[in-house]
């Protein structure tokens, strides 16, 4: 097979004209071209009056090493690569301790698949229930402002990426193609099949629903096992006279003990208790930084004109999104996060007493209003009482989303401002155009008690200098909306090579709440890492792709 990139052709081009623009590129006869597929199709929307679709195309040809040498010097020519997944090996029969995964995002999920898929029957333990149970829960909060502290937003079947945009893209390095592994499980899942070839696939909610319990079906079918609300409270550790530290068994809050050898740590980056709980057992962690702000909402259409002009109803290009970056005078940057086109604002609180804010579209896209993180990067050192505490990020978070909730009504309603008020300085005393789209609702206020003053003051200023680039972005009747404080763990619990934590054996800390992933994609990614980490100490053969010592790392959004 062969391989061509970057081959461009105009947004309302016909059928044919990709075949035949694969042919002219290669200068072959169209006898000579046996089949193609198409392996990506993104936009160039650079010049909203000539937007462009910029495909991949991977073709099965005759005379294949003529054409390469032909194109020898070309690098939008090449041998298609191996993009199938090659599993690290299969058990010859069940061990005796089984591996444990903790969490089951799509980090844990991924884990537990590839445990399965070798034969080594893992036991998945989650703290929430099964997910159209926590449908109903996450209902409650935006509903009738009911907080289930073990089943929401956060916790339970799925994980925080089963209400979002169900964003499956990515900027991490991905070699192997292992990402091509989690989009072609989702889409035996019941995903659509664009998902394997658009260059920004994303799934929605409802969607996300039932391909979670088609996912633990066939987990099941090979010998993996579910635990619900089964909430594990501590990890017994065992220390060798030369210090050697060993995971021996996991303990649920109900007291039941579990014998293993192998955890599998993928507990999301809002299991604050579980990060105590490691601090407490010695277990080697670090605070990592991580950004807070707010939900921003526009009507998408003034973004979809903004940036495909009178290309804006085409169904090709969609509800269009944007990604913005500000270096504010200050010194903070300033970025837009985890972006819904046509969604809604969502209630992602997980404790009691605190207001949390996050993005969710469905597949469609259709809601009336764009939304997305407007959020400013803070490192450890901006962690008050860091010196004495390693998880000063999560006393941090807390402090301004209780912040967030005595602003908002004490009651669940967030609080919001318009953008002009905020701008100037003067509290929200009602809202205008656009319609807040959170549950359980808002309530009008001044943000600036929401978050730091070094954020208040470059969000400020960034919001302006994103209306150069988007008009109408500082419209004055956009609502802001907060907080925004899980964009990604605040705590990392480093990895040596075979993926184990660095000071405790057996332990592998995995996906975004161990630091390592930020998103459905990368999260999954790494989730097949260390369950391949994991098949492999089990099989007792050698890891064949080992770790950096603190793994991949990424940005969700």
């Amino acid at each position: 097979m062969l391989r061509i990139t970057d081959l461009k052709l105009p947004l309302d081009h016909p059928e044919e004209a990709l075949r035949a623009a694969a042919l002219e590129r290669l200068q072959i006869a169209p006898a000579d071209l046996v089949d193609f597929s198409v392996f990506r199709r993104g936009v160039d929307a650079r010049k909203r009056t000539a937007i462009q679709l910029v495909y991949t195309l991977d073709l099965d040809v005759k005379n294949e090493a003529e054409i390469l040498a032909r194109f020898a010097d070309d690098p939008h020519v090449r041998p298609a690569p191996d993009t199938s997944y090659h599993p690290v090996g299969h058990a010859r029969q069940r061990p005796k301790l089984r591996p444990v995964v903790i969490g089951a995002g799509p980090c844990g999920l991924f884990a537990t698949l590839i445990l399965a898929e070798m034969g080594l029957a893992p036991i998945l333990l989650e703290r929430g229930k099964v997910v159209r149970e926590r449908t109903k829960d996450t209902w409650g909060l935006w509903r009738r402002s009911i907080l289930d502290p073990e089943s929401n937003v956060q916790f339970g079947e799925g994980g925080a990426g089963t209400f979002s945009d169900g964003k499956l893209y990515s900027q991490i390095k991905d070699p192997r193609f292992l990402g091509r592994k989690v989009l072609t499980e989702f889409v035996q899942a019941g995903a659509p099949e664009e998902i394997l070839y658009v260059a920004k696939p994303h799934i929605g909610t409802f969607r996300l629903v039932t391909m979670v319990e088609s996912m633990r079906a066939k987990i099941e079918a090979l010998g993996g096992e579910y635990r619900f609300k089964s909430r594990v409270e501590d990890i017994d550790i065992e220390t060798a006279a030369d210090g050697t530290r060993q995971v021996r068994s996991v303990i649920l809050a109900g007291g039941e003990t579990i014998r293993t050898d192998h955890v599998v740590l993928a507990v999301g980056h809002s299991a604050r208790d579980t990060f105590e709980m490691l601090v407490r057992s010695g277990v080697h962690v670090v605070p990592k930084p991580f950004s807070i702000g707010f939900r921003i909402e526009h009507p998408q259409s003034l973004i979809d004109k903004a940036r495909f002009g009178r290309s804006a109803d085409n169904p090709i290009l969609g509800a269009a999104d944007y990604k913005l970056v500000h270096h504010a005078k200050n010194g903070r940057s300033i970025y837009s996060f985890c972006m819904c086109p046509g969604g809604t604002v969502v209630a992602a609180a997980s404790e009691p007493g605190r207001v949390v804010t996050n993005g969710m579209s469905q597949y469609s896209r259709r809601e009336r209003n764009a939304n997305a993180g407007i959020v400013c990067a803070i490192t450890p050192a901006d962690f008050p009482g860091i010196a004495d505490n390693v998880l000063a990020g999560v006393t941090l978070q807390r402090h301004w989303e209780a912040q967030a909730y005595l602003a908002g009504g004490s009651d669940y309603r967030a609080p919001a401002q318009r953008v002009g008020d905020f701008l100037t300085g003067k509290p929200s005393t009602q809202l205008g155009e656009v319609i807040p789209s959170y549950k359980p609702g808002v309530r009008p206020t001044d943000l600036s008690t929401c978050l730091p003053a070094y954020a208040i003051e470059a969000i400020r200023e960034a919001l302006p200098a994103f209306d150069t680039q988007i008009r109408g972005f500082a419209m004055g009747d956009a609502v802001l909306t907060g907080v925004e404080t899980r964009t990604s763990s605040p705590m990392r619990i480093d990895r040596g090579e075979t993926y184990e934590s660095l000071n405790t054996r057996g332990l592998y800390p995995a996906g975004e709440g161990a630091g390592f992933a930020g998103g459905i994609l990368s999260a999954g990614v790494d989730g097949i890492r260390v369950g391949e980490a994991v098949g492999a100490s089990l099989l007792g053969v050698e890891l064949a792709y080992p770790a950096t010592r603190s793994g991949s790392q990424s940005t969700y959004g």
